[in-house]
């Protein structure tokens, strides 16, 4: 066992992926995977925390309580300037990071995320399953009697799940255009921190305004039960708006771009394609959803974590204050739990996969995720089966400047 791996040909990260390869992690991220479990990586801000590459070792670190979601820890791998250290090794003192329980540990994370728990709960997820499928055959049906060709993106990707959130969290869908812009620019990673900052005080703005509302005139929606939480002293009306953020970015940026950007893979892998257009069993359409979230992985900039107390990951000494990123896309594709990793098959058993993490953070919201992508990938296209790209691959517009990855647009015709 060593204590440091001190380099001075430390890589940066994240790291590029390959113009031919786009559905594939970078490869220097795959020739690390196979050099060692766990290596220096540098951000932009000159930090260096431990990058974890293989899968074992990641579910490991994400489980346990020695490693923390708390980005006001120390050593949490953040490019922002907020997280440079003092010449004397003290941290500056931050602010809330304003996002909800996503960035906290326990007792105050399962405490926050307990009162969002119920609406996610597999049987009410299931129960909102017809008005999915309407949603989705509505879409279709819209597209289809519109221009051809037609951005995937506006027309179906993007509305399908932004619909189910807005109806979920009691969020009025014609302000649509609204929180999805605000959105775009707290995911995308090449705005300024003036700019991200802008556009989360104007989602907790809104969020606030609409939780006040709620307070007068509560619904059957996951803001009005948060309402209550509120009224008796165990919430803030701005920690409310919070969650309401957290929720409606994640409920509809994911989903978004898997549907987007599975469809894109499976134009590419006909014959995997086919499998869907023919089937009218929901266990391989199951099966399909799971091994697209395993093998496109859309969070592909790494879970970022602070260590608390020195430990040993994949052989090495990791030090109390260090940070660790947890590069789940490559973790998805590690020959040693999945067979030909770099395969789309739809018929594989990929449900292990760590697309929603591991651990007390592990994604709140995949039961509804994994529900509206079945609805998704069992309809379209075999409501569509002449579906087809309308532009050359090279001119699709990837995300790789957003931590969700996915595409801009994506021009189809039929």
């Amino acid at each position: 066992m060593t204590d440091t791996a001190e380099t001075t040909d430390i890589p940066e990260y994240p790291m590029e992926r390959a113009a031919k390869c786009p559905f594939n992690p970078p490869p220097k991220l795959q020739a690390l995977q196979e050099e060692t479990p766990i290596t220096r990586v540098r951000l932009s801000d000159g930090s260096t925390p431990w990058l974890v590459t293989g899968y074992a070792d990641q579910k490991a670190a994400l489980a346990d309580p020695r490693v923390s979601s708390d980005v006001t820890r120390k050593g949490y791998p953040s490019p922002r300037a907020t997280d440079q250290f003092d010449t004397d090794g003290e941290q500056p003192e931050r602010k809330d990071p304003g996002i909800g329980f996503i960035l906290m540990d326990d007792p105050e994370h399962a405490r926050l995320r307990r009162m969002v728990t119920a609406p996610f709960m597999i049987k009410r997820i299931e129960a909102m399953r017809p008005a999915v499928q309407k949603i989705a055959d509505d879409l279709i049906d819209a597209m289809l009697a519109g221009p051809n060709p037609a951005d995937l993106v506006e027309a179906f990707a993007l509305p399908l799940p932004s619909l189910v959130i807005s109806d979920l969290l009691g969020v009025p869908y014609a302000d649509h255009d609204f929180f999805q812009e605000n959105s775009k620019v707290i995911i995308n990673t090449e705005v300024t921190e003036a700019q991200r900052n802008g556009a989360m005080g104007n989602l907790v703005g809104y969020l606030d305004n609409l939780v006040g509302e709620k307070m007068k005139a509560p619904g059957d929606d996951l803001l009005s039960g948060l309402v209550g939480r509120v009224e008796n002293g165990e919430l803030t009306r701005i920690g409310a708006a919070q969650i309401g953020m957290l929720l409606l970015i994640a409920g509809h940026e994911t989903t978004a771009n898997m549907i987007a950007l599975g469809t894109l893979a499976l134009l590419e892998h006909p014959d995997q394609l086919k499998l869907l257009q023919e089937t009218d069993d929901p266990k391989l359409v199951a099966s399909a959803v799971e091994e697209l979230l395993r093998y496109l992985h859309i969070t592909h900039n790494g879970r970022r974590r602070a260590v608390l107390e020195d430990m040993e990951i994949g052989g090495q000494t990791v030090k109390a204050g260090e940070g660790l990123i947890m590069a789940n896309d490559i973790g998805n594709r590690d020959p040693r739990v999945f067979a030909d990793p770099d395969r789309l098959d739809l018929t594989r058993e990929a449900r292990n996969h760590v697309a929603f993490g591991f651990g007390v953070h592990q994604c709140l919201g995949q039961s509804l995720a994994r529900m509206e992508l079945q609805v998704v990938y069992g309809t379209l296209y075999k409501r569509i089966p002449t579906l087809a790209l309308a532009a050359d691959m090279a001119a699709i517009p990837f995300k790789h400047d957003a931590s969700v990855y996915g595409v801009y647009e994506l021009p189809v015709t039929w």
